[in-house]
C-alpha cells in the first residue's frame, strides 16, 4: 500500500494497489494501478510542484496542454486516482444483459438447436428470435452454456505459389484420372491430360486403360502436334519411374538409394531429348489435379446433356467442346512469348522410341525368342560378330516387331518349331512297371477263408491217402 507523500520519493511507491477510499478516496475494492498510470502520475506530479511546466509535462506525456490542465484540477478533487480511468472495473454501457444471454443459451439447448454453430447460431437467434449479438458474442455463451467447445486455432502451413514457367513448352504437367466419366451410361474411362504450366493449354484424351501403350500414343499426338516440349511433370507412378524392391524388415532410409533401370515411358524420354521431373505431392503438380476437379464437374455434366455412351462419343465430346471451352476461358498468355517446343528432326523415330524395347540375345543358329516365338535372321542379313551378340527387340505400337543391330534393322521372320514328342508322365510310367510286374491276376479273387479245407479237397479229387506200416 501507498500513500502519496511529498516527502516521499515516488520510486518507493512501485506496484501500487489502492484498495481503500481512506488513501485514495476510491471505492471499495481493489484496483491495480498500471505502469503508464505510474509514469503519468510522476509527470503530473512534477508539473504540480513546478519542477517542469505545463507544456513540458504534456509533451512528455503525449498529451495537450488543456488535458494536462484538466488532469491537475482533478487531482486536487480526486487524488492520486483522477490518472486511473473512471470506468475502469465496470462493466461496459454496451453490454447485454445476463437475462438475455440466459435466455439465448435456453433457445440454443433446445434439440431443434443441436450441432449448431456460433455463425449459425447467431443468424437464427436474430431472425427467430429477436436476440441481436455478433457471432463471437454468442460462442462465448456457447462456451459458457457448454453448448460449444472452444477449439484451439492452428498455425496454419504457408503456401508459397509456385511461380508459372515463363514460356510455352517449358514444362508440361501429365497425369491421369480414373472417375465414373460416363455416369454408367458406358464402359469404365480413364482421362490422360497434359497442361502446359506456363499457359494452361491442355491436351487430353478418353482411354480404355491407363497403360503405357495407351499413354505412349497420347504421347505421340502430342509430339506430333506440338514438338518436343523441355520437360514433363509427372507423379511417381510405375508407368514412369521404376520403384526399389525391399524387403519388409529393411527401412528405406537406412539404405542408399539404388540407380533403377528406366520404365519404357522414362526410356523413350530420354531418347526423344525430354526432360522427366517427378512430383513429390499431388499438390506440387496441383494445375493438372485442379484441371481434373474442373472435368469431374463440366465435364461429366456436359457428356451427361449430349447423352455420350460410348468412347468414341466422349473423344468427339471432348474434343469440339470441352478443350475448345477450355482454350477460348482458361488459357493465359505466357510471359515470354517465345515458344520452348523443339522441333522432330531426322534422328528422332517416333515408331522407335515409342514402343516396347527389350534386348535379346541372338543364337548360334541366328534366331532370338521373343514373346514366346522363335524368329528366324534372314540370311542376307547375317554379318560378322552377330552371332551371340545382343539386339535390340522393338514391339511397335501397330504390333510389328523389329530387331536393330547397332544402327541397322535386321529382317526377321517367325519359324515353326517341331513339337516334341511329351515324355510320359512318372506316376503313368511307374503305374505301368507295377502292372507289368503282377503279371496274370488269375487268383485276384482268391480268399483262403472262404475256399475248402484241404482234406476236403483232397477227397474231391479222388486222391487216396497211402497207409504206412509201422
Amino acid at each position: 500500500l501507498w500513500q502519496q507523500s511529498d516527502n516521499v520519493p515516488f520510486e518507493q511507491s512501485r506496484n501500487v494497489l489502492l484498495t481503500t477510499p481512506k488513501l485514495v478516496g476510491m471505492q471499495e475494492g481493489p484496483l491495480l494501478m498500471t505502469q503508464a498510470d505510474r509514469d503519468r502520475l510522476v509527470t503530473l506530479k512534477k508539473a504540480k510542484k513546478g519542477l517542469i511546466r505545463q507544456r513540458e509535462a504534456a509533451e512528455e506525456l503525449g498529451l495537450s496542454v488543456r488535458q494536462v490542465k484538466r488532469l491537475l484540477f482533478a487531482m486536487k478533487k480526486r487524488g492520486d486516482k483522477a490518472v486511473v480511468h473512471g470506468l475502469r472495473g465496470k462493466s461496459s454501457n454496451r453490454r447485454i444483459d445476463e437475462s438475455t444471454e440466459k435466455q439465448a443459451v435456453q433457445i440454443l439447448s433446445a434439440p431443434v438447436y443441436k450441432g449448431f454453430g456460433p455463425t449459425l447460431a447467431a443468424e437464427y437467434l436474430a431472425s427467430k428470435h429477436g436476440i441481436e449479438a455478433s457471432k463471437e458474442t454468442v460462442r462465448k455463451w456457447m462456451i459458457r452454456g457448454k453448448l460449444w467447445r472452444a477449439k484451439k486455432e492452428k498455425v496454419k502451413q504457408v503456401h508459397a505459389w509456385r511461380p508459372r514457367r515463363s514460356r510455352l513448352g517449358e514444362l508440361v504437367q501429365w497425369d491421369t484420372s480414373e472417375h465414373d466419366w460416363l455416369e454408367g451410361r458406358g464402359e469404365k474411362l480413364y482421362l490422360i491430360a497434359m497442361i502446359d504450366d506456363a499457359t494452361s493449354r491442355l491436351f487430353a484424351r478418353f482411354v480404355r486403360h491407363d497403360s503405357t501403350e495407351e499413354n505412349m500414343k497420347l504421347l505421340w499426338s502430342y509430339l506430333d502436334r506440338f514438338g518436343r516440349p523441355v520437360s514433363f511433370y509427372t507423379d511417381k507412378a510405375s508407368l514412369f519411374q521404376t520403384a526399389e524392391k525391399r524387403k519388409r524388415d529393411e527401412p528405406g532410409v537406412e539404405k542408399d538409394p539404388v540407380e533403377m533401370p528406366p520404365t519404357q515411358i522414362g526410356r523413350a524420354l530420354r531418347e526423344l531429348g525430354i526432360t522427366w521431373i517427378a512430383a513429390h505431392s499431388p499438390q506440387a503438380k496441383g494445375r493438372v489435379e485442379r484441371n481434373f476437379g474442373t472435368a469431374q464437374d463440366r465435364l461429366v455434366k456436359g457428356m451427361r446433356v449430349a447423352a455420350v455412351k460410348t468412347i468414341e462419343q466422349a473423344n468427339e465430346y471432348l474434343t469440339n467442346d470441352y478443350l475448345a471451352w477450355w482454350e477460348r476461358e482458361l488459357t493465359v498468355e505466357a510471359a515470354n512469348p517465345d515458344d520452348a517446343h523443339r522441333r522432330l528432326d531426322k534422328s528422332h523415330n517416333l515408331a522407335a522410341s515409342l514402343s516396347y524395347v527389350e534386348t535379346r540375345q541372338v543364337r548360334n543358329d541366328y534366331t532370338l525368342r521373343w514373346d514366346g516365338k522363335l524368329y528366324q535372321i534372314e540370311r542376307q542379313a547375317v554379318t560378322t560378330g552377330l552371332r551371340r551378340a545382343n539386339v535390340r527387340v522393338e514391339q511397335r505400337l501397330d504390333g510389328s516387331l523389329a530387331v536393330r543391330y547397332g544402327e541397322r534393322y535386321l529382317p526377321v521372320s517367325e519359324c515353326e518349331v517341331a513339337e516334341k514328342p511329351k515324355a510320359a508322365r512318372p506316376e503313368k510310367a511307374a503305374k505301368a512297371r507295377r502292372a507289368q510286374g503282377r503279371g496274370s491276376d488269375w487268383n485276384q479273387n482268391f480268399n483262403l477263408k472262404k475256399g475248402p479245407k484241404v482234406w476236403q479237397a483232397a477227397q474231391e479229387s479222388g486222391h487216396r491217402r497211402e497207409q504206412t506200416t509201422g
